[in-house]
């Protein structure tokens, strides 16, 4: 029978703030705010944009991508995965003596929140996108939550790509302009890439510590090296496939600025090669996340400059 993890902690040291700041996991908002910057960015080629319905999306992507971390961080606790020595947690529970149903009624809080922004972006644009939402939400909530977490499974990388990378930019686009176009769902592919390969680089890192809870993760079942390598054409093919787009004229020339943020993916790979032991592979980590938002920053302000020359 699993016993109730432990949750004595000594006195934290760190202000309450940090410590709210710690679980929203920092590192991992980009995946939720550079996807509606693309998308967005997009749909200045059809339309003129609506600051509200930008700065709406922005919001409800961040809580929506804030408390998919919350629920986590309870979940992991609860099945007792997460302890004081984990990495890459946001340690509330485990090391700061935060309440375990605290941190799932923030979530819950923040996914009332978001509801209650996607009904004004509802209003102002399809009621079909509330389909879409309640979707993403519960995608985000069985990411760890309900019988079978999708984060334990090999399909979360495409799972989390989809929804916080392509899907996000699409959403972003259609809530401007009202229509989805073949331009839109290209440029979006590398966002997808980008944003699944935060989740592999993630389980990349917690490989070891994953295989004894029994969870069956991508880089489990291929084994790390094979996962380093398959993070690695996931770059690489999100860095080919925007060249490809400029030579075929479906996006600006200007779209090529990507290519300064290639040093971020090498050194992401640099870090996670020979590498064995979690607290070491957190660099790596970094980098991969970093690798999505300049990636995505950068394309947005080449299509920004594409379309003011």
């Amino acid at each position: 029978m699993q016993t109730q993890p432990n949750i004595n902690t000594p006195h934290s040291t760190k202000k309450k703030w940090q410590i709210w700041w710690q679980l929203t996991r920092p590192h991992t908002l980009t995946a939720a705010f550079v996807p509606v910057l693309l998308g967005s960015a997009l749909a200045i080629y059809e339309t003129s944009l609506d600051a509200g319905l930008f700065i709406a999306m922005m919001v409800a992507s961040l809580f929506l991508q804030i408390a998919t971390n919350m629920f986590n961080e309870y979940y992991d606790f609860k099945r007792g995965n997460d302890t004081a020595e984990s990495v890459g947690i946001g340690g509330a529970i485990v090391r700061e003596g935060i309440k375990p149903h605290v941190v799932l009624n923030s979530a819950l809080g923040l996914y009332g929140a978001s509801i209650l922004i996607g009904i004004y972006i509802c209003m102002n644009s399809s009621w079909w996108l509330a389909a879409v939402g309640l979707l993403g939400m519960a995608i985000g909530y069985l990411y760890t939550g309900g019988p079978l977490p999708i984060a334990y499974t090999p399909f979360g990388e495409i799972i989390s790509g989809f929804v916080m990378g392509m899907l996000l930019i699409l959403i972003s686009f259609f809530i401007q302009t009202g229509t989805v176009t073949t331009t839109s769902v290209l440029v979006a592919i590398p966002s997808l890439l980008l944003v699944g390969g935060i989740m592999l680089s993630n389980n990349i890192r917690d490989l070891d510590g994953d295989k004894e809870f029994g969870r069956k993760t991508l880089a489990i079942l291929i084994g790390r090296p094979k996962a380093v390598k398959l993070l690695a054409t996931m770059f690489i093919v999100s860095y080919i496939w925007v060249f490809i787009l400029i030579v075929m004229q479906v996006v600006s020339p200007w779209l090529a600025l990507v290519v300064l943020s290639a040093p971020k993916p090498i050194n992401a790979i640099k870090g996670f090669k020979g590498k064995t032991i979690a607290y070491e592979m957190v660099p790596a980590m970094k980098n991969t996340a970093q690798t999505n938002t300049v990636f995505g920053l950068l394309l947005s302000i080449g299509l920004l400059i594409g379309y003011i020359l």
